[in-house]
């Protein structure tokens, strides 16, 4: 039987997993090939043997189930699945919880998880800009610098704690506090559902970025204060989203549907050979460099894929999802899911985005969410752009090489087409603008490795200038704003916490770089025209006033400022630009918040390695 065959014949589009209702509690689980299963019922979620087992009833489109009238609010369980005379031991794929280390799931009252006041928990109102700080749950809080309770560092529970500051000192702001100050709007988690490399029973053990799940559904043990307790790591997420909530920030979730943390996973155990594409000689196709890739363009792999992006957004009130290696999925289901994110909350109340790209081939003709095919995504499904990063700072393949700001010769066109907008996008909408995030070297290690080491603040500020003036949304690695070093290791994820946490001892020190930022992002957020995310052209004239130094005049009317003149001078000589009537220095090579003076000029003076921002009422 084909994959369109058993699509067409077994395809189920209703609720899988298990559930409580008002008339007990409900199991099913899609097998279609499935032979016999029996569902094991358990007290603990990694302890004792079972103390009950259930032979499933096989209905219509390869559904199994079992009915009873108990409640089983926080019983365990999984499933004995036999297949061609094989029988497995299996989780449930569709788990909403699960016990520790995720290899059995729980049934839950997902009422009972709610936190004070999650009912009524909505995100603030969305501003003129969105402003993306991308973090690590363990790195936030991780630090004694930080200031947060020792029972609560690198855990959920810090992002409830207002008012940290540095080492507890009541001076200077960390944490929540540090983040409202700085101006992000979207704080981005990487992965926080259930992922399969760090023992949760020992967190401390190791550490792992989390890029490799095992429960999609469930929200990950090791950052709960009790990861034995199914429903705490729930409860907990929900309280970190909803201080987020209350504090300002909207949340986005980092997930990954295009591999799993094995290939020996739930959902192979369930249905084998059936979510997973392989070439014709049988072999795992690894377009995700970790050894598997899911075939999202299934009709029942779209469903699961889909079904837990709005259960993400439904039940824990998530604003945004940054899909990983995004162009390892289809087309058809990354519009499908803005159509039904779009239906459910509005058109373009949830942020959706990803990485156009994958590290290898992939074994399908289907049309994936890749660069080639940005054009024929939904215009409210973004990308980042790796063209914008690289011209600013070098190639992430070698550490070595420059880009604009670094070093590197030629990149004056680059820069402006830049800011102009590249072509593959189908608007500004579209575009996700940034220098770093947790892949490849930190800005500040790649600067590192091209320029001496005086001339690397000053790059950095130049370099946030440069793409916090790009059309699109903005988005960079916390951290990135106080020269963030992971000691110049490109790839950190399942290095030490001492590599990956952030340092607000740095943080301290280099506060003048934040400030800068802090101007930025301030500044961004009044300038209305660049803000627009419509495919209308914005730039007015663009010039190369001198070797590595450009001038772009950019409309950007319904603002306070109808024009903008963005200069960029990476060179070592002072450029003057002499202009035909006085314009109001917003920004130059040190100061971001000259735009908070009236201070005018017609010939202005670029130092060697930085910006100019001038605006004409």
């Amino acid at each position: 039987m084909t994959f369109k065959e058993i699509d067409k014949k077994y395809y189920y589009s209703g609720y899988l997993g298990s559930k409580i209702t008002d008339k007990g509690t409900v199991f099913k689980i899609w097998s279609p090939f499935a032979e016999h299963i029996e569902l094991n019922l358990y007290k603990s979620g990694h302890e004792g043997d079972c103390y009950n087992t259930i032979a499933l009833v096989k209905e219509d489109k390869g559904i199994w189930s079992f009915k009873t009238s108990e409640n089983l609010d926080g019983i365990y369980y999984d499933f004995n699945v036999t297949v061609n005379g094989k029988c497995e031991r299996t989780a449930d794929p569709y788990a909403r919880a699960c016990g520790l280390n995720g290899f059995r799931s729980m049934v839950v009252d997902l009422k009972t998880t709610n936190p004070d006041g999650f009912e009524n928990d909505i995100p603030p109102e969305k501003q003129n800009e969105d402003i993306i700080y991308e973090v690590h749950i363990k790195d936030f809080s991780y630090a004694e610098s930080g200031g947060f309770p020792k029972e609560y560092r690198g855990k959920y529970k810090a992002f409830c704690i207002e008012n940290t500051s540095l080492y507890n000192k009541g001076e200077y702001k960390t944490g929540l506090q540090y983040l409202k100050d700085l101006g992000v709007n979207y704080i981005q988690l990487m992965p926080i559902y259930d992922s399969g490399s760090v023992d949760e029973a020992n967190p401390e053990s190791s550490y792992n970025w989390g890029y490799d799940p095992v429960n999609y559904n469930v929200p990950e043990g090791s950052y709960a204060t009790d990861a034995e307790n199914g429903k705490v790591r729930i409860k907990e997420f929900k309280e970190l989203i909803h201080s987020l909530h209350k504090n300002g920030f909207r949340v986005i979730m980092d997930v990954v549907y295009n591999h799993t943390y094995k290939s020996d996973s739930w959902l192979e155990r369930t249905v084998p050979n059936y979510y997973y594409r392989k070439w014709k000689n049988g072999v795992l196709s690894n377009g995700s460099g970790c050894g598997n890739d899911i075939a999202s363009e299934r009709a029942m792999c779209s469903k699961y894929i889909l079904d837990s992006v709005m259960y993400w957004a439904e039940e824990y009130h998530i604003d945004g999802f940054r899909f990983d290696l995004m162009g390892l999925l289809d087309v058809k289901l990354m519009n499908n899911i803005r159509k039904a994110l779009d239906k459910r909350f509005g058109k373009g109340e949830k942020l959706m985005f990803g990485e156009p790209w994958s590290a290898d081939k992939t074994a399908t003709r289907n049309y994936l969410a890749n660069q080639n095919n940005i054009k024929k995504l939904d215009i409210n499904i973004g990308a980042f752009s790796d063209i914008i990063r690289d011209n600013i700072k070098g190639s992430v393949l070698d550490a070595e090489s420059g880009g604009f700001v670094n070093g590197g010769k030629g990149f004056e066109e680059k820069i402006i087409k830049s800011i102009s907008g590249d072509d593959i996008f189908l608007a500004p909408s579209q575009v996700i603008n940034y220098v770093s995030c947790h892949d490849d070297l930190t800005l500040f290690d790649k600067l590192s490795k091209t320029l001496d080491s005086e001339k690397i603040l000053a790059a950095n500020r130049l370099a946030a200038a440069i793409y916090m003036m790009c059309r699109g949304r903005l988005f960079f690695l916390s951290g990135e704003e106080f020269g963030r070093t992971k000691r110049g290791i490109k790839n950190s994820y399942n290095k030490s916490i001492e590599i990956n946490k952030l340092d607000w001892d740095l943080a301290y020190q280099n506060r003048d770089l934040i400030n800068y930022y802090k101007g930025l992002i301030a500044l961004r957020k009044q300038l209305l025209g660049l803000c627009d995310k419509t495919a209308r052209n914005r730039v007015i004239k663009s010039e190369i006033i001198a070797e590595n130094c450009v001038c772009i005049t950019v409309d950007n009317s319904s603002s306070k400022w109808e024009q903008l003149k963005l200069v960029y001078n990476s060179s070592s000589e002072n450029i003057n630009l002499k202009l035909k009537e006085n314009w109001q220095i917003l920004v130059d090579g040190e100061n971001s918040f000259k735009w908070q003076t009236e201070d005018f000029t017609n010939n202005a003076t670029i130092k060697p390695l930085s910006a100019l921002i001038l605006g004409k009422k």
